[in-house]
């Protein structure tokens, strides 16, 4: 018995030898030319055991997109931050609000003291006085008025200062008033005669402080920086990403962008190109990209680390394979088995272009509709590969 099986291993060698003999005879050439990418590479026929272990499916068709992917990070919107500046110079006496904390449009964020708001309520409070004075003697020359009274001079005079003194008053108090100054206010400081050094400066917008730089005591100008406060609009972040200059063309303003940022993983952030910068950095050649970001819950932090992907053009329908399906040879070349009576698998080169949740679009070596191995590709070509048993 022993005999017979080592004598048909030898008469099988001999069958192989010859057999490939023949195909090197009938093609000497061969190696130098390269295989065709639907022709099959080499076959393998699977116990069902071993078909057990892979699974087979028709290739169909996918919807790719056609994007660029880069790095980049994210930033507050520029032109969502206002500096608060006051309208006056004066001297900080205390801050109402800290870096970071969230604040509404006229809410007030700091006081100074303004020799400007000082002169305006003393010009106030005076002017309050004087007409105070000439309402009462208007009042005690109309009373006089008469044949052994004043003259009617006299009382035009009276009635001429009573009118300028009230002029007087209500320009004061615009003049107050401009200060941000309540009606309410201006008259408690009529009453009292007591001036209120404390010019309150409001933020303009609803947001958030992202800069403070108002100690107390320090000498507030007028649109000279720094800003003793910066409030942002923090529902909307930039995310400024830099693409090599090759791909520049391809990029639009307006084209929707995906982000995703290392805090929140599972998370994709929703946005849009707004902006390309003109200039190209001669060192890195690559150019900036900016994007708008919705970001009602102030999820994103300026410095975040961002990856972006930004669509290029519209998404392309092809032939795909699972990833799975997709075996990368030593030599670098693609490969794929398919079979066609789920028994006998064959090897093929193939080329592949875009991928996508995990699916590989097919540019040459396989067919919508023919049977794919779309899991175990690696199995077939590890069994290729493994030495004969002795």
């Amino acid at each position: 018995m022993v005999a017979i099986a080592t004598a048909g291993l030898l008469l099988a060698a001999i069958v192989l030898k010859s057999e490939s003999g023949r195909s090197e005879g009938a093609d000497p050439n061969r190696n130098n030319k390269p295989a065709a990418s639907h022709d099959p590479l080499t076959s393998l026929e699977l116990t069902p055991g071993q078909l057990s272990s892979i699974k087979i499916q028709p290739i169909g068709s996918y919807l790719f997109p056609v994007q660029k992917d880069t790095v980049g990070s994210i930033s507050f919107a520029d032109d969502l931050s206002v500096p608060v500046f006051p309208s006056y110079q004066g001297k900080i006496i205390k801050a109402l609000v800290q870096l970071g904390d969230q604040v509404q449009k006229e809410q007030p964020l700091y006081t100074i003291e303004s020799p400007d708001l000082i002169q305006a309520e003393s010009t106030l409070i005076g002017a309050a006085a004087t007409l105070q004075l000439t309402t009462k003697e208007l009042a005690r020359v109309k009373e006089l008025n008469g044949p052994n009274g004043v003259s009617e001079r006299e009382l035009e005079q009276a009635i001429s200062d009573q009118q300028t003194a009230e002029g007087a008053l209500k320009a004061a108090r615009d003049a107050v008033r401009v200060f941000g100054k309540t009606d309410g206010e201006i008259d408690q400081m009529i009453a009292s005669r007591r001036i209120d050094p404390a010019l309150v400066v409001r933020s303009s917008i609803t947001g958030q402080i992202t800069s403070f730089n108002a100690p107390v005591g320090l000498l507030a100008q007028p649109g000279s920086p720094p800003a003793p406060y910066t409030v942002t609009n923090v529902a909307v972040k930039w995310m400024l990403a830099d693409v090599v200059e090759s791909d520049i063309a391809l990029l639009r303003a307006g084209e929707p962008v995906a982000v995703t940022v290392l805090a929140y993983p599972q998370r994709i952030f929703q946005g849009k190109i707004s902006k390309i910068y003109a200039s190209v950095d001669p060192n890195t050649h690559r150019a900036t990209v900016r994007s708008e970001i919705a970001d009602s819950k102030n999820e994103l932090r300026p410095g975040m680390l961002a990856n972006f992907v930004i669509r290029v053009e519209k998404p392309v329908k092809a032939t795909a394979v699972p990833s799975n399906a997709v075996v990368r040879e030593p030599d670098g070349t693609m490969t794929a088995w398919v079979t066609s009576d789920r028994h006998r698998f064959s090897q093929r080169i193939i080329k592949t272009g875009l991928r996508s949740d995990d699916q590989v679009q097919i540019l040459d070596g396989l067919r919508q509709g023919e049977l794919v191995v779309s899991d175990g590709a690696v199995f077939l070509s590890n069994m290729l590969a493994a030495p004969p048993s002795e």
